[in-house]
């Protein structure tokens, strides 16, 4: 049997696709791991989330006497307040925009078709381009998807019970994350030899400062362009002001193509209202985009998870074709941390190898 490397490389590429290959046959014993997966997989993120967000406050009231139980459900109880009082202020107003948005959507497609039609006339655009054609297959494509997500009662059900199980997991989740997550790397540190463990637990660190930087500074850009972004609309008197702002909120967690897909509604939205509006929502955006990209996320974010640009739009093309939108939105932190992840976890790898290999010599 040849030993060259390319023969070699060959031979595990066709082990892998055959094993591949002969897990399609019987995918069947891996669906209940997929389903566990995908049930797990959100309240597992956002309870991650969340548990970098509160672990501060938890260690600052520690520091302050009080036990770590207690400092934990202080901050739940706090947390619970202060989202009563958010859906008591926003809720009311969310809901009557959300909707009118919906009961208006159909009149939004008629105007926008109408719109495309005028400008179609316009003979720099009329000889170029097909609107007729265009316009009709998107307007009632997003026709139907409405109506189709109106009518379709089972999946409402089923997304309302994928919300209710995220509420009732990610608080269970959070306390014991919060409560023995620092029991953590002395977990990972038993697979490495006792001379090992200083170098190991500097590498855990490295890897635990990096997460947090990224989920601290993520989240408090993408809320200061959801709120920046939130008083422009209100200035320049936007209609669904609130939901166009959420929307920014959290797209802009998708790097390039972020702003822009949180920006478009707006500009329809404005389109439809006066054309002048268009001019004023590009304001308002490039105005949060600016403050966001040359005074907040310098400021916050601290530690860049360093990705090629090229690998971004892979990314974001795979994930949007798999995931849809949920995809956009989740592929690139995802990717980020668990590129991390796994970079700090081959380095505690390499460690422990090179000791074994330390060890050999050693004997013999």
């Amino acid at each position: 049997m040849p030993k060259s490397r390319s023969f070699i490389i060959g031979y595990a590429v066709i082990m892998v696709l055959l094993i591949i290959f002969l897990g399609t046959k019987v995918n069947f014993i891996f669906k209940p791991i997929v389903v566990m997966v995908q049930t797990l997989f959100l309240p597992f993120l956002l309870a991650g989330v969340l548990f970098y967000l509160f672990r501060p406050i938890v260690q600052r009231l520690e520091s302050w006497g009080l036990p770590r139980v207690i400092a934990i459900l202080a901050i739940y109880l706090v947390f619970i307040l202060l989202l009563a009082a958010l859906i008591t202020w926003v809720g009311p107003k969310l809901s009557e925009q959300i909707s009118r948005l919906i009961a208006n959507f159909p009149t939004i497609m008629t105007e926008v078709q109408n719109r495309f039609v005028e400008l179609k006339k316009h003979p720099l655009i009329a000889q170029y381009v097909e609107w007729d054609q265009i316009v009709t297959q998107v307007v009632n494509y997003l026709k139907n998807r409405l109506s189709v997500i109106g009518e379709n009662v089972a999946t409402f059900f089923g997304l309302v019970v994928d919300i209710v199980v995220v509420f009732i997991t990610v608080p269970f989740i959070l306390y014991y994350m919060l409560l023995e997550g620092d029991q953590a790397p002395n977990y990972f540190l038993r697979f490495l030899p006792q001379q090992e463990r200083e170098h190991g637990m500097k590498i855990l660190k490295e890897m635990d400062l990096a997460l947090s930087s990224y989920i601290k500074g993520q989240v408090l850009v993408s809320l200061f362009v959801g709120l920046v972004v939130y008083i422009g609309y209100l200035i320049i008197d936007l209609e669904y002001a609130l939901v166009l702002s959420l929307l920014s909120l959290f797209t802009n967690v998708i790097p390039f193509i972020g702003p822009l897909l949180g920006t478009i509604p707006a500009i329809i939205v404005g389109w439809i209202e006066d054309p002048v509006m268009v001019i004023k929502v590009l304001i308002v955006a490039v105005i949060a985009q600016q403050l966001e990209g040359n005074l907040v996320s310098p400021l916050v974010m601290g530690r860049q998870l360093k990705i090629h640009p090229l690998t971004i739009i892979v990314i974001l093309l795979v994930a949007g074709s798999l995931g849809g939108f949920l995809g956009l939105l989740l592929a690139v932190p995802t990717y980020a941390v668990s590129k991390v992840v796994i970079s700090h976890i081959y380095r505690l790898i390499l460690l422990r190898r090179t000791q074994q290999n330390r060890g050999r010599i050693f004997f013999d």
